[in-house]
């Protein structure tokens, strides 16, 4: 029977031995998650940061192309105008060519 006594005492040993190294195994795991988890976090925000930017700089861009467009959709809009007030065409016309040619010098000069 001793012998019996002495193997289940040593495999309760092991099991507890095995039980504590699990745990602190366990445990270890945990914070190499939470510092993979830091650095994922830390470089998605500079991720977030560099797509903000590029985001800015594209939509830039586009205001720059679309105000242009406008400028020159605007110049064709005034020539036409002063086409139809050189036939002839007075009243709206006059008016909406004398509108657009200050709105235009005001642009030209910031105001």
């Amino acid at each position: 029977m001793e012998a019996v006594d002495v193997i289940i005492k040593v495999a309760a040993l092991i099991g507890a031995i095995g039980g504590i190294i699990g745990g602190i195994y366990a445990v270890f795991k945990w914070f190499q998650k939470q510092e993979k988890q830091t650095t994922d976090i830390a470089a998605l925000k500079e991720q977030h940061k560099k797509d903000c930017e590029e985001l800015r700089q594209k939509e830039s861009e586009d205001l720059k192309a679309l105000n242009d467009e406008l400028c020159v959709l605007s110049y064709a809009m005034l020539a036409a105008l002063d086409g139809l007030k050189q036939q002839g065409c007075n009243g709206e016309v006059t008016k909406a060519h004398a509108r657009l040619e200050k709105h235009l010098n005001q642009k030209a000069h910031d105001q």
